[in-house]
């Protein structure tokens, strides 16, 4: 699986103007489902995830976005996936089929509200627009594989 994770003062979802999920101080996490990929993927970034110090405290970097009361706003985002290594259009042969995708997203994104943080998402498979305050800016990548953060 592949993530990318950005620290937000605010940030919400839309589908055909309408706001599908939106939340206030915490964590945006765009995740992508590869072929292969499996619950044990899906653990592992949440173990990560939810315990990552990326807000301040002491030090800039010091508390977890449970620790600060903050919230997940989780959106699929399938071309994580893409490879750009030919030609001039991405590949997304990696990505894994919808079906089984939708399946690890819903399980992440309960996986983490089982965490105690509250969770908001965006609607598997559609167009969205994603708007943000990246706080900081503070973006990361974390990716697993096999079960263990790569």
């Amino acid at each position: 699986m592949k993530t990318v994770i950005q620290r937000v003062g605010r940030a919400s979802v839309s589908v055909d103007g309408e706001v599908v999920g939106e939340i206030g101080p915490g964590l945006l996490v765009l995740l992508g489902v590869e072929v292969g990929d499996t619950t044990s993927d899906a653990d592992a970034l949440v173990d990560k995830i939810s315990c990552l110090r990326l807000f301040p405290g002491k030090t800039p970097m010091d508390l977890s976005v449970r620790d600060v009361g903050g919230a997940c706003l989780v959106v699929s985002q399938f071309t994580l996936s893409g490879s750009v290594r030919k030609g001039r259009r991405p590949s997304f042969s990696s990505a894994e089929a919808p079906d089984k995708a939708v399946a690890l997203y819903e399980y992440f994104a309960g996986m983490l509200r089982g965490r105690g943080i509250p969770v908001e998402t965006g609607r598997f498979g559609a167009s969205m627009q994603v708007e943000l305050v990246n706080d900081g800016p503070v973006t990361l990548l974390v990716n697993t594989h096999a079960g263990t953060i790569a």
